[in-house]
């Protein structure tokens, strides 16, 4: 398994793991992508980025992930309570990952908005993960 894979494992398991966030987005609200006709609230594996960070001696990746929280049209609370569950479950999170080891994982911003064409508000978390 590659450090990606077992990094965004790693954080599912964390975040389907705790009962407050299943409460809010219910049991299967965690997703890999966004269904044509989407129970709200869910929180979508968006975008991810991975580069080499190896040294000489050691081998490391960067990884850059984007988790999208998406809520109804009237929910602009709603996901934005929801990204601040998201952040304080993983932001310097200390995860357990198979085959590799996560050496730092940080929010570095969120940005929230209505989307024009579904209406449905849409915040999204980037984070910077570090792995050896």
């Amino acid at each position: 398994m590659s450090a990606a894979n077992a990094l965004l494992k790693a954080i599912h398991q964390r975040l389907s793991g705790d009962a407050g966030l299943t409460e809010l987005i219910g049991p299967d609200g965690i997703r890999d992508r966004l269904l044509a006709r989407p129970k709200l609230p869910a929180i979508i594996f968006g975008e991810m980025e991975t580069r080499d960070l190896s040294t000489v001696t050691e081998a490391g990746e960067e990884h850059f992930l984007v988790l999208e929280i998406w809520s109804e049209g009237e929910g602009r609370k709603l996901a934005q309570e929801i990204a601040a569950k998201v952040t304080a479950l993983l932001n310097d999170a200390d995860l357990t990952l198979d085959d590799a080891v996560l050496v730092s994982l940080l929010r570095i911003g969120t940005r929230s908005r209505r989307e024009q064409k579904t209406r449905y508000y849409l915040s999204e978390i980037r984070f910077r993960a570090v792995t050896e």
